[in-house]
């Protein structure tokens, strides 16, 4: 590490102004940084808050916190793909089968949406932020595992552009990127956000598929009217326990609740994400269902209350999407109420509307565009009592 050290400061004078390609400057930069921690510090007058903590750290441990349901997710399109075709095939002929089919399209997230933030980088003469790390292995994780790559590079690049760069940047924007280049493939593609053979790698072209073997995920066949007690997976009976542990189709991260709650431990215990926002989406989901359960006549509506916690994306929006600092409630108030509306709205959506059967995706982009009116709201009711608290002890003299 120390020669590349050296040779990075070597070479560095180049991408300097007067060197040879000081146009440059924003991508050497953004290299250098991934590389090794800046030796910067800030300036010996006036405040500034130092912490250990940059954006590079707080960006690697929620890749860390993604990893868990990554794997899974790679061995879980393996599975299927398997038991599609009546193969028998081991743990790891699942899981190189499916890093086979993920890794193209983690590879095409990142080129697509690196080359936006690099271009935008270079007109602006800015740093290249680090954000879009997490965000480029976020968008492959919510989509299905047969989305055409072109599709994906063109949803990564909307998202960029318009969820990003045409607010200013990293830090500006107002609703999550991620579940934006979701909400673009939902909308513009839905026979590959919807259809039954895109959660099974290769279900559409199989020359062999078993029978009575289904690609549809739970959610689709509670909204075609299946009892919760006879949910199936491929083609067999799909039990809560499968559920928790994510043996069904899906979108690539979010069937395994168990790798998902990991990564949530770990994303709370460091403190980069708010546990307030994921237990009062959990508490919104419990209240909207209980409700559902009672008052509600459709059967649909029916369904277990808590079985909403492990089916569909939820897990992994409430942790990985919903806590997003930049788009979620910022005073400690707020976080509950815009997690809780989270909780409460993804349910309506879903079970009242089963056009849409993943309302997470719904809910989160709703409330990244009512979190900053919740903090006026919350600020201003602060600001309110303490006036009335001063205009007490005033009147009590």
């Amino acid at each position: 590490m120390e020669s590349l050290r050296k040779y990075l400061d070597k070479i560095k004078p180049n991408f300097e102004e007067g060197g040879k390609h000081p146009k440059l400057k924003s991508t050497f930069e953004a290299f250098e940084s991934f590389l090794f921690v800046p030796n910067e510090t800030t300036g010996a007058k006036g405040a500034h808050i130092r912490d250990a903590v940059d954006l590079k750290r707080t960006i690697t441990m929620v890749i860390i916190a993604l990893l868990p349901a990554l794997f899974f997710g790679m061995w879980n399109v393996g599975y299927w793909h398997h038991a599609m075709t009546g193969e028998e095939a081991g743990f790891f002929s699942n899981l190189f089968y499916g890093l086979g089919q993920v890794l193209p399209i983690i590879a095409v997230s990142y080129i697509s949406g690196l080359f936006l933030e690099f271009m935008f980088a270079q007109i602006r003469k800015e740093q290249v932020n680090e954000g879009f790390l997490a965000t480029g292995l976020l968008i492959p994780m919510i989509v299905p595992v047969d989305c055409p790559l072109w599709m994906v590079a063109v949803a990564t690049m909307f998202a960029v552009l318009i969820g990003k760069e045409v607010f200013g940047g990293t830090g500006m924007n107002i609703v999550n990127p991620a579940l934006l280049a979701r909400a673009f493939l939902f909308f513009a593609y839905p026979g590959k956000m919807s259809g039954d053979k895109v959660w099974v790698a290769g279900y559409g072209d199989a020359d062999k598929v078993v029978d009575g073997f289904s690609g549809a995920t739970p959610l689709g066949e509670l909204a075609h009217g299946t009892a919760f007690d006879a949910l199936t997976a491929g083609n067999e009976q799909l039990s809560v326990l499968d559920m928790f542990l994510g043996y069904m189709p899906g979108s690539i991260g979010e069937t395994s609740t168990l790798c998902i709650l990991i990564g949530a431990i770990f994303l709370i215990c460091t403190g980069v994400a708010s546990w307030k926002i994921m237990f009062s989406g959990v508490l919104g989901v419990l209240a909207m269902g209980a409700l559902l359960n009672v008052f509600g006549t459709e059967a649909y509506t029916q369904i277990p209350f808590w079985s909403h916690l492990l089916l569909g994306g939820f897990a992994f929006g409430i942790v990985f999407m919903a806590t997003d600092p930049v788009t979620a409630a910022q005073t400690e108030t707020g976080k509950w109420i815009y997690g809780f509306l989270i909780g409460v709205v993804a349910i309506l959506v879903r079970v009242v509307n089963p056009a849409f059967p993943e309302g997470v995706m719904l809910a989160i982009l709703l409330m990244n565009v009512c979190a900053p009116l919740i903090d006026h709201i919350v600020v201003r009711q602060n600001v309110n009592r303490r006036l009335n608290r001063a205009k007490a002890a005033v009147a009590s003299k």
